[in-house]
């Protein structure tokens, strides 16, 4: 590990218990409307979990007497359940993608509905949180909120924690520790220091985010983490550790694709050039014997940078 790396891990790695929640109110008041908090859940099919996540943060960080976020939006990606009606009904402003920049025909992914919340929020901080976490934790989002509104020199902060995959508390990450750690000791060893580069768990500055290109898909973490480092310096971003993450486990082909889209992300990064056949092509067995080849697209496209959006501008200029 470099020893710019070392230095980091010292400096900027945090446990969400070295800031309690009043000196983060006290850090808030402070900051005025710089230290204005957004929760965005970027969700699809979630209604099992997504209520008790927007109910905790509601009863835990929206209170009178606990005011740290000020905005709770759950972004509907194309759900075909309750999702919409639970989350509204939790407490969460429910925003449907396809409503957001309607002139822009939406693309499935989650990188797409991330863009899109920032035209469908006003926080100068924006936390973004995965809306398939089960025993929720509110440290999930005062952890990493925190270092934002107590020191001004920070820009994004990621959560990092212990992956639960079944009954064990660890173990899970699995594109992580295959695909994206390898990527980035060797193509961007200074981000070698982050626990969890693909977590869903992360809050940035407004003025950050709108200035990063978004991937549409799941390369969107690594995309937004590489170009946060060239843009504002690793000394700029910073880790908190919130505890265990439990969420659902996904199966071994969805996960290859997960990879692919990454690698993807990766290859543009270090090349800026097109990938020579964008598909993946995957196989699974069938009753009766024998294996089927299914190919499959990988997310290409990536969004622009959210200030040259001229609805987002117009938007900014009259708040």
């Amino acid at each position: 590990m470099l020893n710019e790396v070392d230095h980091w891990l010292e400096r900027r790695s945090w446990s969400a218990a070295e800031r309690p929640l009043p000196r983060l109110l006290a850090a808030k008041r402070a900051a005025g409307p710089a230290g204005s908090v957004s929760v965005v859940l970027p969700a699809l099919n979630e209604e099992a979990t997504v209520g008790d996540i927007v109910a905790a943060i509601r009863r835990g960080l929206m209170t009178e007497e606990v005011p740290l976020v000020d905005e709770l939006v759950v972004v509907d990606s194309g759900s075909t359940d309750r999702t919409s009606e639970v989350a509204a009904a939790a407490g969460a402003k429910v925003v449907h993608r396809d409503e957001v920049l309607p002139r822009l025909p939406a693309v499935p992914g989650k990188g797409e509905v991330l863009w899109r919340s920032l035209l469908a929020t006003s926080g100068e901080i924006v936390c973004f949180v995965d809306a398939d976490l089960r025993d929720f934790d509110t440290t999930f989002v005062s952890g990493i909120v925190g270092p934002l509104l107590t020191d001004p020199d920070l820009a994004m902060v990621k959560a990092m924690y212990d992956r639960a995959i079944g009954d064990s508390p660890a173990g899970g990450g699995r594109v992580t520790e295959l695909v994206a750690r390898p990527l980035l000791n060797l193509y961007w060893p200074q981000l070698a220091g982050f626990v969890q580069p693909l977590g869903g768990e992360y809050a940035a500055r407004r003025s950050l985010l709108e200035r990063l290109s978004f991937p549409v898909g799941y390369g969107v973490e690594l995309g937004l983490l590489v170009d946060a480092l060239h843009t504002v310096g690793l000394d700029a971003l910073a880790q908190v550790d919130v505890g265990v993450r439990r969420h659902r486990n996904q199966d071994g082909l969805a996960l290859g694709r997960m990879a692919a889209a990454i690698h993807r992300t990766a290859h543009v990064r270090q090349a800026r050039g097109p990938l020579i056949r964008p598909v993946l092509t995957q196989f699974e067995r069938v009753p009766g014997g024998g294996f089927v080849p299914h190919t499959h697209p990988v997310d290409t496209e990536e969004r622009p940078p959210m200030c040259t959006v001229p609805e987002y501008t117009a938007r900014r200029t009259a708040a």
